[in-house]
């Protein structure tokens, strides 16, 4: 049940470390969305995000998927359409491709599904440029102001007559539907971090709330890319809580995840690897921090690199860790792990037999639990 022993920490830190100091792996965490997202809106996720990383396959699976929670022809087609305004026409045609694949292969299955309605002409009297420029300051809630408009002029006319003009003024999709594609391809796409912060500030200001933002990375997070969905995760919190202040790590790499209590410092050193079907990184946990209450169906191994923090299975005692410890948590088996309440505890986390699924995400872990170690000893 629970195998602790002493290695030679600095072997495997020369071994595997080419990352940063504060780096984590959890497997891939369930979505635990409170109930906050409804499936069509996780189906606008995953069609965007899987249509911006190319995964035809997964792409496939999230259409059928959107099909049946109730998306039409038309709301699935416009998504794959807005696609292209973020990520490209080629991800766009090919996205539509595999649409087009899905539909035909599901009427011959004797599937046929909603067409629903075409988007509205609207706003027929006014020209693209001043559409264009009113639906922008609507959703940014002033007028749009730049030193990269100014520099090169035409890119701001490309984005108020054709993003905002020709594409948000289509109402198949609503603009909260629109923020929710746009922040999947953003966050999918990586390396767009200003573009990102923008527009989880547009998403605020229309009316989606931190919940379904969480939410919505959380999709990500689990079903896409767990590093996309960290670093996306960690420029949610920076915009929700600006002026944060960190005591020994930099705040920059916080995580914001819902199975975590606490402050914990993130970042990847293997992720998602199929070939090996294992998963690598390492772990800082504030004083006090800790996981919620999980099992992994594959197994996990914690490799301990520094300070003081405990380790408890489902019915058995809290354990003291500290650096140079092993703990083999074996598949299916309930249990947490973090900091004790005056020492930071950082270690690496080597998700094993992925292929098994993901960590199963249960309870927080109470105080009264938490505090079992100190109350024993």
């Amino acid at each position: 049940m629970y195998f602790l022993k002493t290695f030679n920490v600095n072997l495997l830190v020369v071994t595997l470390l080419i990352a940063t100091p504060y780096q984590l792996i959890l497997s891939q965490s369930r979505v635990e969305a409170g109930g906050s997202f409804d499936t069509k809106r996780e189906s606008i996720v995953l069609i965007s995000a899987f249509t911006t990383k190319g995964d035809q396959v997964e792409l496939n699976r999230a259409i059928r998927n959107g099909l049946d929670a109730g998306l039409t022809i038309n709301e699935i087609k416009e998504i794959l359409i807005h696609v292209y305004a973020y990520a490209g026409f080629p991800r766009s045609l090919n996205g539509l491709s595999v649409f087009l694949h899905v539909l035909k292969d599901r009427k011959q299955s004797g599937i046929n599904d909603v067409l629903g309605r075409d988007t509205s002409l609207i706003h027929e009297n006014k020209n693209k440029i001043e559409l264009g420029t009113e639906i922008q300051t609507k959703l940014i809630g002033s007028p749009a102001q730049s030193e990269i408009y100014t520099f090169a002029p035409v890119i701001d006319r490309f984005l108020k007559e054709h993003l905002f003009a020709d594409i948000f003024s289509r109402d198949i999709l609503d603009f909260q539907q629109r923020e929710i594609a746009t922040l999947s391809i953003l966050a999918s796409l990586g390396g767009v971090e200003s573009q990102l912060r923008s527009h989880i500030k547009v998403a605020i200001k229309i009316g989606i709330t931190e919940n379904e933002l969480q939410s919505i990375l959380s999709i990500i997070e689990s079903k896409v890319s767990w590093e996309n969905g960290q670093k996306a995760k960690t420029i949610l919190e920076n915009n929700l809580k600006p002026n944060a202040q960190s005591q020994s790590l930099p705040e920059e790499n916080k995580t914001l995840n819902q199975n975590f209590t606490g402050k914990v410092w993130i970042d990847m050193i293997l992720g998602d690897n199929r070939t090996w079907n294992t998963q690598i990184g390492n772990v800082t946990f504030a004083p006090g921090a800790r996981t919620k209450w999980h099992y992994h169906p594959g197994g996990q191994i914690l490799l301990v690199t520094k300070g003081e923090g405990y380790y408890q299975e489902k019915g058995r005692p809290i354990r003291s860790l500290k650096a140079g410890d092993v703990i083999q948590c074996l598949p299916n088996v309930p249990h947490w792990h973090g900091a004790t309440p005056k020492s930071e505890l950082s270690h690496f986390a080597i998700g094993t037999n992925m292929q098994s699924g993901p960590v199963i995400w249960l309870n927080p872990v109470t105080e009264k639990e938490y505090n079992g170690y100190e109350e024993s000893h």
